[in-house]
């Protein structure tokens, strides 16, 4: 058999390239190593030379594995720095409308179902205010191109629809949707009312611009879940000049709490459990804050804002905040917690108002509780001053950080 036409396979310059780019072992000079070896040298010296090799092949590597690290220092760097350049060229485009569909299919998937909406729907304090805010301005829905952002049942958009809007867009990525236009058809509204699937952030609507956006996005700590994200996308790209988000104006405010029986029951608990020592627990217990209903007895301070919303200016940033307080306590006790609740407004001629808080009547976003690992003795008269910081989770936007900060102790709670 004759050799093959052309350059053999061996010859390729392909061989002669290293299966380890940069190999240490080819830079070492094995002749420079054993220069000053002498002819008829003890199997000593053999010893000393392999291991003089053997430390410049370990420097040499270890070098390398620095400029590797420097170079992926050098490559993160210009990444961060392109993408802080992307973030500026886009606007103010929030961690929620960044998130993709498949991201955000657990946030949506828990409202797919009836029973979220048999609650909200239940909640008087809720769907009332929204009814009678709507039919008691009814001139100010007459005519217009109304936006429903985050629909679910389709609730409000009928509301606004009966109110004499000449078009409502209702918007919702939940299945929910797929009832709320059975709904819609049965109540004959189906001439007024366009529902579509899909996020706000995903969709183009079939109007260039509305004239009134609504929306129940209001969630515990009114924060948590980032729904009000949505709402401000919505309002930059589509709200005309002159136009209204409602409701438009809430806050947030903080009261301090003497609940000894609750702190023992949450906290204390865990000292004795079964005669088991578990008090490893609580650091896990105390960071969790808890939606639930405050006996208003056990509130031993007057309420303080401490974040203000005009959901018609605000900006994304100013949903991240630090904010010092101060609570003027009213009775001497232990301070066990301190819980958040929110007063919503809609600021018309025609003004409906309604309060999350634990003197208020009860809604299903109840009283956002935070304990304190250890009470905090105070007295009537004092002046509680503290710190509060609240900011998203950048692992899930939707879910919140807070932290607390009071006299001689700061503790962080995850809403989640």
């Amino acid at each position: 058999m004759g050799l093959p036409d052309g350059p053999l396979p061996w010859e390729s310059e392909d061989f002669l390239r290293p299966a380890l780019q940069d190999d240490p072992l080819l830079q070492a000079d094995p002749e420079e190593l054993c220069g000053s070896e002498e002819p008829g040298s003890s199997g000593g010296s053999s010893s000393r030379t392999h291991d003089a090799l053997l430390r410049r092949t370990q420097a040499a590597e270890e070098g390398l594995a620095r400029s590797l690290e420097d170079v992926h220092k050098l490559k993160l760097l210009v990444q961060g720095l392109f993408l802080d350049a992307e973030t500026s060229k886009s606007g103010e485009l929030g961690a929620v409308a960044k998130l993709r569909e498949d991201e955000d299919e657990a946030y949506f998937s828990s409202y797919g179902h009836y029973s979220i909406h048999e609650e909200m729907l239940k909640d008087k304090v809720r769907t009332e205010s929204y009814r009678d805010f709507m039919y008691r301005n009814a001139e100010v829905f007459r005519d217009k191109v109304v936006l429903d952002v985050g629909c679910g049942t389709g609730i409000l958009s009928m509301f606004a629809a009966r109110s004499g809007a000449k078009k409502v867009i209702a918007v919702d990525q939940s299945e929910i949707i797929y009832q709320a236009m059975d709904i819609v058809r049965s109540n004959n509204l189906e001439d007024k009312i366009t529902l579509i699937k899909g996020r706000i952030e995903d969709i183009k609507l079939p109007v260039e611009k509305v004239d009134i956006i609504i929306s129940e996005w209001m969630g515990y700590f009114l924060l948590y879940e980032s729904m009000l994200d949505s709402v401000l996308y919505a309002r930059d790209l589509y709200l005309a000049d002159g136009g209204s988000v409602y409701p438009d104006l809430c806050n947030i405010s903080l009261v301090a709490v003497g609940d000894i029986q609750k702190h023992q029951d949450r906290i204390a608990f865990w000292d004795d459990v079964y005669g088991f020592n578990m008090a490893c627990m609580k650091k896990a217990v105390v960071h969790d804050a808890v939606a639930e209903v405050v006996n208003a007895d056990t509130l031993i301070s007057e309420p303080t804002v401490i974040q203000t919303i005009d959901c018609n200016t605000v900006c994304l940033s100013e949903l991240e905040f630090t904010t010092d307080f101060c609570l003027k306590i009213l009775n001497t006790a232990d301070c066990t917690q301190s819980c958040a609740h929110s007063v919503f407004n809609v600021s018309l001629l025609c003004q409906v108002m309604f309060s999350t808080g634990p003197q208020a009547t009860k809604t299903h976003w109840r009283q956002t509780v935070f304990l304190l690992e250890k009470p905090l003795f105070v007295q009537a008269g004092d002046e509680l001053q503290g710190k509060i910081v609240v900011r998203k989770n950048k692992k899930d936007p939707r879910s919140l950080f807070v932290t607390l900060g009071l006299p001689d102790r700061k503790q962080t709670y995850s809403l989640q």
